[in-house]
């Protein structure tokens, strides 16, 4: 769909009406492991016709598996830039879309959201934790997420369509605090990605990466724990297991050698997950 439009440097006019972008995420995130799901989420993406249209994938899994971090490495594995949306229970159709505020003149500006940048400037939307919106959220985005392409800010009183190489992804924690996804949001809302919890050597790999300045006694500790209580279907994550390291060793740093290393560890886990996480440490 043609419509008019004027990009400057940090706002474009579309149909006359100008409408100012959000920045860009710079991130210090690698993926690291299951290279498979990296491979499902750039395939969803794919465009293998003229006819053919980008899917909009959903990430699912538990909180701090990682869901971001993947969906940030694929955007940059296909050289786009990323815009991740932070979606809460109060996040309104306004706020996903374009948002007018007062300028230092005292005149009305509008400024377009991480999404609908995304959409302007070809880069990848990251909705971040989207089962947490309101299905009133969710139908401002109906239009965007099937061929039509385009979203509707009855705000700006315009139409902003998706430039071709615009890419778009959300994730979805599996825990209580959620709403159901209407059925004619979820049927848009395709393939389903799952991520479970890494493999040892691929856990390894990650505490490692996050946290090239602790002891290897420290990580071997908590990648003991993790696979401990994974393997008890705990819900505990790579996310606490850094947590716990990164403290563990500010502890141990502190105290310069005035405590037990475990100890401080065992303390680091009580303080991140409550003592009844202690069950999976080593005897």
């Amino acid at each position: 769909m043609h419509q008019e439009r004027t990009t400057h440097e940090n706002h474009v006019n579309l149909d006359g009406v100008e409408v100012w972008l959000s920045c860009k995420d710079e991130l210090p995130f690698r993926w690291i492991g299951q290279r498979d799901v990296l491979d499902q989420l750039l395939s969803a993406w794919m465009v293998v016709h003229e006819k053919d249209i980008p899917l909009n994938p959903r990430l699912i899994g538990r909180p701090g598996v990682g869901k971001t971090t993947l969906a940030y490495a694929a955007a940059k594995e296909i050289e786009r830039d990323a815009y991740i949306f932070q979606c809460t229970m109060d996040t309104r159709p306004e706020d996903l879309l374009i948002t007018p505020v007062i300028d230092k003149s005292g005149g009305i500006r509008y400024v377009a959201s991480s999404l609908v940048t995304a959409m302007i400037q070809g880069g990848v939307a990251i909705l971040d934790e989207a089962n947490r919106m309101s299905e009133k959220s969710w139908a401002s985005l109906a239009p965007l997420l099937d061929a039509r392409r385009y979203v509707e800010s009855i705000v700006a009183g315009l139409k902003v369509y998706a430039h071709p190489n615009f890419r778009i992804t959300v994730t979805m924690n599996d825990d209580a605090s959620t709403y159901e996804i209407p059925e004619y949001i979820h049927s848009r809302l395709q393939p389903q990605i799952y991520l479970d919890f890494p493999e040892e050597d691929e856990e390894r790999l990650i505490l490692r990466e996050n946290l090239p300045f602790v002891r290897d006694e420290i990580l071997d500790y908590v990648l003991k724990f993790l696979q401990r209580a994974h393997d008890a279907s705990e819900r505990y994550t790579i996310r606490d297991g850094i947590n716990i390291a990164r403290y563990a060793s500010k502890r141990a740093e502190a105290l310069k050698g005035k405590a037990e290393l475990e100890n401080l560890i065992r303390q680091a886990i009580v303080m991140t997950l409550g003592d009844e996480a202690l069950i999976h440490t080593m005897e």
